[in-house]
């Protein structure tokens, strides 16, 4: 008979492979690879673009629901289905085959001057709003929140149009001049934010809303004042004309609508972008927008940034406005010269990310359905409405990275997973010596061999 407590000695652990060859590695490097993944598909960016998506598919169902022949189709749905689909082909197709031929290419144009003039609406309709997105996603980056780019924007127009038409200059530096004052006037009406918030503590938020209407106000009491902005010999709320030696010129000649404002709007692009990412004073900015109190404790005068980053962001602001001026509104502007580009271009920053070359191409898309928004409605009658829900729309779903990620079913960037913290790196395999029978968990040091028994 064989004992019944016969020990069983493990054979020793063999040693793990020298760092370097292949096998080894794989473990480390495939959640390296599956992060990056996960950031790509779950991030940012990538729910910018899906949040466009869904927009487009929302308004696509707005425009079915919308059009004549599709509601004269389902009223008899049960007999002919087929009538009711190809409606609603023909309705979403025909809106958005107009909404490209509006703000892109025209192929049904024989010329091809004629027919890129689509794009060079998109770009002037997207000129002012890149220039108040630049200015308001700055803000955002610093912490702030620059609600009042109507207001700058008034301010600006005014300072612009009365240099633009009191002074007779030489062509290029009346421009200059006309440019220049028009950003100080801006500047300086969102200098006043940051000089309130950095002394008084007032929020920001409340003063930008509240200097929207006395900038609103002061401008309607100037057009209606003779011998202020009210042009002479009438009684209407408009100012002069522009001189022609203040006008931007035209990038393409007469025959389009786009002009020299958009080629300084692109180096107001760069020069933001350098600001943000190059340069000493946007470091602090980022810093502050982090953390404002870590940014003190380090040495950093938070209130000066919140002043220099209101001058600054007011100045772009105020840019939008004088492209407004001198560049669409020559012949005299009114109050709403604005246009609603002040809040718009909340909409771009926010689509932008707040970063400057994300708010060039978000502002391209917002002229983008500016320009088409009038092709759809003149070709297929859609309602220009349509094109102002898809904006909202997007903001909503911007704003709601979840519900995106929930639609599509992506995955979760790391370190953004409810309940769980951010895990540090692993670090590399190294040899261990082999462990002996008594400290090795995975083959026990004795065993009962009863079988032997049986």
């Amino acid at each position: 008979m064989s004992d019944t407590t016969t020990p069983v000695t493990a054979a020793p652990a063999s040693p793990p492979p020298a760092s370097g060859s292949g096998p080894a590695n794989e473990p480390d490097d495939s959640p390296r690879w599956h992060s990056v993944m996960r950031e790509i598909v779950g991030g940012s960016a990538m729910i910018s673009v899906l949040a466009v998506v869904l927009a487009l598919i929302a308004g696509a169902v707005l425009i079915a629901l919308t059009d004549e022949k599709v509601q004269a189709s389902a009223a008899y749905f049960a007999a002919r289905p087929g009538d009711l689909v190809a409606a609603v082909l023909s309705a979403i197709s025909g809106a958005y085959v107009a909404l490209f031929q509006g703000s892109v290419y025209d192929f049904r144009q024989s010329d091809f001057l004629a027919g890129i003039r689509p794009i060079t609406e998109t770009l002037t309709f997207a000129t002012p709003l890149i220039a108040a997105g630049l200015g308001v996603g700055l803000a955002f980056r610093v912490g702030l929140f620059n609600i009042g780019g109507r207001g700058q924007m008034l301010i600006a127009a005014a300072c612009a149009g009365w240099v633009g038409w009191s002074f007779t200059l030489p062509a290029p530096l009346h421009l200059i001049l006309a440019i220049l004052a028009g950003v100080v006037g801006g500047a300086v009406w969102g200098g006043i934010v940051g000089l309130l918030k950095a002394r008084t503590g007032a929020h920001e938020v409340i003063v930008t809303i509240m200097l929207n209407f006395v900038a609103l106000y002061l401008v309607m009491f100037l057009l209606r004042t003779p011998g202020l902005l009210q042009a002479p010999g009438t009684n209407n709320p408009i100012s002069p004309a522009v001189m022609p030696s203040a006008i931007l010129p035209k990038l393409f000649g007469p025959g389009f609508n786009l002009h020299w404002g958009f080629i300084v709007v692109v180096a107001a692009t760069v020069y933001v972008a350098y600001l943000l990412n190059r340069s000493s004073l946007g470091f602090k900015f980022r810093a502050v927008g982090a953390n404002p109190n870590a940014a003190r404790v380090a040495g950093i005068n938070v209130k000066s940034m919140y002043v220099y980053a209101m001058l600054i962001s007011g100045g772009l602001v105020g840019l939008a406005g004088v492209n407004q001026m001198l560049g669409t509104v020559t012949s005299g502007f009114s109050s709403g010269i604005d246009a609603g580009i002040g809040f718009d271009a909340i909409t771009v920053a926010l689509l932008g990310r707040s970063k400057p070359w994300g708010i060039f191409a978000a502002g391209i898309l917002f002229g983008a359905f500016k320009a088409g928004g009038f092709s759809m409605q003149a070709s297929q009658g859609v309602p220009i409405d349509i094109v102002v829900v898809v904006q909202a729309l997007i903001v909503l779903f911007i704003a709601a990275p979840p519900l995106v990620r929930a639609i599509f079913r992506l995955p979760t960037p790391v370190g953004l997973e409810p309940g769980k913290p951010v895990k540090p790196a692993k670090p590399a395999k190294s040899a261990k010596p082999a462990k002996s029978a008594k400290t090795d968990k995975t083959t026990p040091a004795t065993t009962t061999t009863k079988e032997s028994v049986r």
